[in-house]
C-alpha cells in the first residue's frame, strides 16, 4: 500500500478562506494539484497567485446553487480530468438562537452548510468509484455535538447534518474504496469566528477551553491530510474531534 497523496488531484471547497488556504497549501506541499472552489471569484484570483503556477485550478461557484455547481464541475472535469480527495470546507456561520433565526436565514445556512456539499458530492463520486478510490472529508463542528455553546441554532443542526450525511455515505462507499469522514473542530483561529466574539468573549472562551487557546488552521489542515492519506483507508464514518479538550466523548 503507498504512503502518498502525491501526483492526487484534491477538491477544497471554500477555498479563499483561512481553513482552506491553510488546507491547500498542506496538499501542494505534498505535491497534489489542488482544485479551489470559493463563491468569491475576485480572492480566487489573488489568492491563486500565491501558490506555484501550474499546481491549481479556481473554479468559482456558488455551492449552494445546484446548477452552478454542475456548471462549475462541468469546468473542473475538463481541466483536471477527475477528482480523488474532496474537502467540503465551504461554510457560513450564525450565532441567532431560535426565535432570533429568521427563516431567509435559517434556509441560506442549510443550503450553504449542507446541500452544498450534497451537490458536490453527487457529482465527484461516480468518479471515485469507477476509479476505486477517493477521499471524501467535511468540515463539522463542535456545535453538532453540543447544541451550540456560542453558535446559534440553524449552524448547530446544519453541522449535526453533515454527521449525519458523513455516516451515511461512508456505509454507501466504503465497498468502492471510499472513506468519507467529518473533522469537528471548535473555535479556530479564522475571521469567522473571532470577528463573532468581542474581546471579553474570547478571554472567557480561552479560560473554558482546557489547552487555553484557539485551534490553528495550521492544526485543521494537517487532520485532513491525515484522513486523505492512502494509509487512513481503514478510518470511514467517523467524526474527528478537535477541540482543545472542550469536549469528549
Amino acid at each position: 500500500m503507498q504512503n502518498s497523496t502525491e501526483s492526487k488531484i484534491a477538491l477544497v471547497t471554500g477555498a479563499a478562506g483561512v481553513l482552506g488556504i491553510a488546507v491547500t497549501k498542506a496538499f501542494l506541499d505534498k505535491g497534489m494539484h489542488v482544485v479551489l472552489m470559493d463563491i468569491d471569484q475576485a480572492r480566487l484570483q489573488l489568492i491563486q497567485g500565491d501558490y506555484p503556477e501550474g499546481k491549481t485550478t479556481a473554479a468559482a461557484c456558488n455551492i449552494a446553487d445546484p446548477e452552478d455547481v454542475s456548471r462549475a464541475f462541468t469546468g473542473i472535469k475538463e481541466a483536471v480530468g477527475h477528482i480523488d480527495i474532496l474537502v467540503n470546507n465551504a461554510g457560513i456561520l450564525s450565532n441567532n438562537k431560535v426565535e432570533a433565526t429568521s427563516v431567509e436565514e435559517w434556509v441560506k445556512v442549510m443550503s450553504v452548510n449542507l446541500n452544498g456539499i450534497f451537490y458536490i458530492s453527487k457529482l465527484v463520486i461516480p468518479g471515485m468509484k469507477k476509479r476505486g478510490w477517493g477521499r471524501i472529508i467535511n468540515t463539522s463542528s463542535l456545535a453538532a455535538k453540543t447544541g451550540g455553546i456560542t453558535a446559534g441554532t440553524a449552524y448547530s443542526t446544519s453541522k449535526g447534518a453533515v454527521n449525519s450525511l458523513t455516516f451515511s455515505l461512508a456505509a454507501e462507499l466504503a465497498e468502492y474504496g471510499i472513506t468519507v469522514n467529518s473533522i469537528a473542530p471548535a473555535y479556530v483561529r479564522t475571521p469567522m469566528v473571532t470577528a463573532q466574539l468581542s474581546k471579553s468573549q474570547r478571554q472567557e472562551l480561552l479560560k473554558k477551553i482546557p489547552v487555553h487557546r484557539l485551534c490553528e488552521p495550521e492544526e485543521f489542515a494537517h487532520v485532513v491530510c491525515f484522513l486523505a492519506d492512502d494509509m487512513a483507508g481503514f478510518i470511514t464514518g467517523e467524526v474527528i474531534d478537535q477541540n482543545g479538550g472542550l469536549h469528549f466523548d
